[in-house]
C-alpha cells in the first residue's frame, strides 16, 4: 500500500496569510488543520474545510498548545488536566465545524512543540492518549515513526485507541531513527535528498540516516510541507514519485 501525504493547513490567521494551502489540496491525503491555539481562526478553520471537502481529503485537527503569538512552537509546562482540556477544546471545535460540512474528523496530529513533546516527555504523551481516547468517538492519533513504534502502539491499545504513524519527506534522520536536530549540518534536505528518501521509504520501508545506516520506518503516512512555491512544486513530484511506484 502506497504511503499517504499529509499536510499542516488552515494556519492563517486574521489577515496574516500562512501556507499556499489552495495550491496544496489536490496533491495530498491528510488535512491536519489548526485549531485556533497557534493558528487558525473560526473562518479560516471553515474555508479550509470547505476545500477538504472540495478535494475529497481526509480531515485532522492539528491541535498546539495555547501559544498563539509563538505559534505553538515553544513549550510549555502544563499540567495533565490543562492537556486533556485543551485537546479535548481544539478537538471538539474541528469535529462540530467538519460535521457542519458533512465532513468526518478521523484523526488527531499535535503541532510545533506539542508535538515534539509528545515523543520526547511520556508524561505529555500520556495525556495526549488521554483526550483521544476520552473523546465522544473513536478517532485516531498521528505520531512520528520511530524505533519505539511499537511501544508507542502498545500505549494506545492499552488506552483502545488507534494509531498512524508518519515520517517525514525533508528531514533527515539521526542514527536512532529520530529527526537530526536542525541545528544539525543537513538536517533539512534539499529537493533531490528529499525525493530520494520518499523513494526509498515507499519501496523498501527505510530510510538512510546521517551516518550512512539502513532505517526499518513503519510509516503510513509522509509529512509535506508547501508553504512556498517550491515547496508545492514537490509535493506533486512526490505524488508522481508514489503513484508510479
Amino acid at each position: 500500500m502506497s504511503l499517504l501525504l499529509n499536510c499542516d493547513l488552515g494556519e492563517s490567521f486574521g489577515s496574516w496569510k500562512m501556507g499556499m494551502d489552495e495550491d496544496v489540496f489536490p496533491h495530498i491525503d491528510q488535512a491536519n488543520i489548526a485549531c485556533g491555539f497557534h493558528g487558525g481562526d473560526p473562518l479560516v478553520m471553515m474555508n479550509t474545510l470547505a476545500l477538504a471537502k472540495k478535494h475529497g481529503v481526509m480531515v485532522g485537527a492539528h491541535p498546539a498548545y495555547p501559544d498563539l503569538v509563538g505559534f505553538g512552537r515553544r513549550s510549555m509546562n502544563c499540567s495533565q488536566a490543562e492537556i486533556i482540556g485543551f485537546m479535548l477544546y481544539q478537538i471538539s471545535a474541528m469535529d462540530g465545524m467538519a460535521k457542519s460540512q458533512g465532513l468526518t474528523m478521523e484523526y488527531v496530529k499535535p503541532h510545533g512543540a506539542l508535538y515534539n513533546d509528545m515523543m520526547s516527555k511520556p508524561a505529555v504523551r500520556d495525556a495526549i492518549m488521554q483526550a483521544v481516547a476520552q473523546f465522544h468517538r473513536p478517532i485516531k492519533l498521528m505520531l512520528q515513526a520511530t524505533n519505539d513504534a511499537s511501544s508507542h502502539e502498545q500505549e494506545a491499545a492499552d488506552l483502545g485507541i488507534d494509531v498512524l504513524f508518519e515520517a517525514f519527506a525533508d528531514r533527515c534522520y539521526d542514527d536512532d531513527g529520530k529527526l537530526l536536530a536542525r541545528g544539525q549540518p543537513g538536517a533539512v534536505h534539499n529537493k533531490e535528498k528529499m525525493l530520494a528518501q520518499v523513494k526509498q521509504l515507499n519501496e523498501n520501508g527505510t530510510i538512510t540516516s546521517v551516518s550512512g545506516n539502513t532505517l526499518n520506518i513503519k510509516a503510513d503516512s509522509l509529512c509535506v510541507h508547501g508553504d512556498n512555491l517550491e515547496g508545492v512544486q514537490a509535493i506533486a513530484q512526490i505524488r508522481q514519485l508514489i503513484q508510479g511506484s
